[in-house]
């Protein structure tokens, strides 16, 4: 792909409103949910005008040929030239898309992009398989990752396995300089004309994982890796087809991820952040947090976050309908897909996998010459979170690891709630629950120390102070009471019920 003819395509989609807000605008909110689900029939009942932005929302987003004379109209000067360089395709009268050529909008609104990329299989239930060097578009995964990372000005930002470069283009609002890898020399040039068509500027490298890179530290590192949990190629039994290398790394089970997780640290400079999406094994008769644990070095606070387990049944069907493999999809028959499941759910037996994991792993370079271990919390939570997740990120990186001393003031956080529940009736509650309403949205019991210190944290008194007045009231030991929940005050601060107010000088 040249992307010689980008800026021209840029100024065509703009004077069009090919936008995110001026194809939600033109749909409705209908057909667009619709699409988002892949079926195209309420937006092209919404696009029938033949206006510049209805016909580049049929021709790109609808995969839907359009008339030569519409397609010039909205694209002047251009059909031929994206002809050319693969983005169009003339087919006598009409003219048709060859790739996808989507809007697309950041979290804070701030910006209008378009992302390239192979067309989206499966409209309206199509026949549809994914060649090996199928460049994905922007997908449910992409855009999760697009919200855990951080987002604060850096000189150096890296988008590991960058695909259509979605991330990249996050990264280059905030970043000096951004590099983007992938060993898929399709999704390369695909990378190459989507910064053109956004006019930034990246630095695209060939070359697998963290090769392309050697001896180079980033302030931040996203990627979402080619993370689907397979025997890897040549192995026994082996079911799965072909390898995607948009889904599969050739590497067996959750190998890549394990190796981005221990090599990453290594490119960080300090306090900077690798952030990882990703799937992993969760072996039979032990527990997913050791295991990923001992991916974790003492160079690094790590945050790891599961959000989700699948059963491998549902893992394999999954990922084989994602290949084209399911009869459903138009390809293959029944006793091909059967065969095909059978061998990759005995490997998962062979491998004594009883789930598959899938959530984040968030990486802090602790700086050289840190002392003592690196702060690591694993934490399972399948629950709701505010979205972006990336501010709650950065306010976890911020405490890691902190202690709280008897003469620090400390702030409850706005958005905590405190529940009680209990018999009707009782004078004393039997639960006392503490929920956020932002970031994770975390929960947590409280007894009744500690749900008094949270609820005089006003950043006045020192928690020391706070402490021995709890203590006081309740007939407790206060050097007892102290030496309990200083670092149950530390643990409400790494979790995000109260923020240090500043340390202040010891009371007498």
């Amino acid at each position: 792909m040249s992307p010689d003819v980008a800026p021209a395509l840029r100024d065509a989609l703009v004077a069009a409103d090919f936008t995110y807000d001026g194809v939600a605008d033109l749909l409705g909110a209908r057909a667009h949910d619709a699409l988002a689900r892949n079926e195209t029939v309420p937006a092209r009942a919404a696009t029938t005008g033949g206006s510049p932005i209805e016909t580049l929302t049929r021709l790109f987003l609808l995969q839907a040929p359009v008339d030569g004379a519409a397609a010039e109209g909205a694209l002047p000067g251009l059909v031929d030239r994206l002809a050319a360089t693969g983005l169009l395709a003339r087919d006598g009268d009409d003219v048709h898309a060859r790739l996808d050529c989507r809007p697309y909008a950041t979290d804070d609104g701030d910006d209008d992009l378009w992302v390239v990329s192979d067309l989206t299989p499966g409209l309206d239930g199509a026949t549809a398989r994914p060649t090996g060097d199928h460049v994905l578009g922007i997908s449910p995964a992409s855009t999760s990752l697009a919200q855990l990372t951080v987002r604060r000005p850096v000189g150096r930002a890296l988008d590991l396995g960058t695909g259509c470069g979605v991330q990249a283009l996050h990264l280059a609002r905030h970043s000096d300089h951004v590099v983007a890898t992938d060993v898929n020399a399709r999704a390369l040039d695909v990378t190459r004309f989507n910064a053109a068509l956004n006019d930034v500027r990246l630095d695209v490298r060939d070359g697998s994982l963290l090769e392309p890179v050697a001896g180079e530290r980033f302030d931040l590192i996203a990627t979402n890796p080619p993370f689907v949990i397979s025997p890897g190629p040549g192995a026994p039994r082996q079911g799965q087809g072909p390898l995607l290398v948009y889904r599969d790394s050739g590497l067996p089970g959750d190998g890549v991820v394990e190796h981005v997780v221990r090599a990453a640290p290594g490119h960080l400079t300090d306090g900077g952040w690798c952030q990882v999406l990703a799937n992993w094994v969760v072996e039979r008769r032990r527990p997913w947090d050791e295991r990923l644990a001992g991916w974790l070095g003492d160079d690094v606070d790590a945050l790891v976050v599961q959000r989700e387990l699948l059963d491998p049944a549902a893992y394999v069907e999954l990922w084989l309908k994602d290949s084209g493999h399911h009869p459903a999809t138009g390809h293959g028959d029944v006793a091909d897909y059967r065969a095909r499941y059978d061998a990759w759910l005995a490997w998962f037996e062979e491998q004594d996998v009883e789930a598959v994991g899938f959530g984040w792993i968030n990486l802090r370079h602790r700086g050289e010459g840190a002392e003592g271990a690196g702060h690591h919390e694993l934490l399972e939570w399948p629950y709701d979170v505010e979205q972006p997740i990336a501010p709650a990120v950065l306010e976890w990186g911020a405490t890691a690891g902190r202690t709280v001393a008897g003469h620090d003031r400390l702030v409850t956080r706005a958005d905590v709630l405190q529940e009680t529940v209990g018999p009707v009736g009782a004078s004393d509650p039997a639960t006392v629950v503490l929920r956020q309403q932002r970031g994770l949205r975390r929960a947590r019991t409280a007894d009744t120390v500690e749900a008094a210190l949270v609820g005089a944290c006003d950043g006045d008194l020192e928690v020391g102070q706070i402490l021995d007045a709890v203590a006081q009231l309740l007939d407790l030991d206060a050097a007892q009471t102290r030496a309990t929940y200083l670092p149950v005050a530390a643990e409400l601060v790494a979790q995000g019920f109260l923020t240090p107010a500043g340390d202040a000088t010891p009371s007498a």
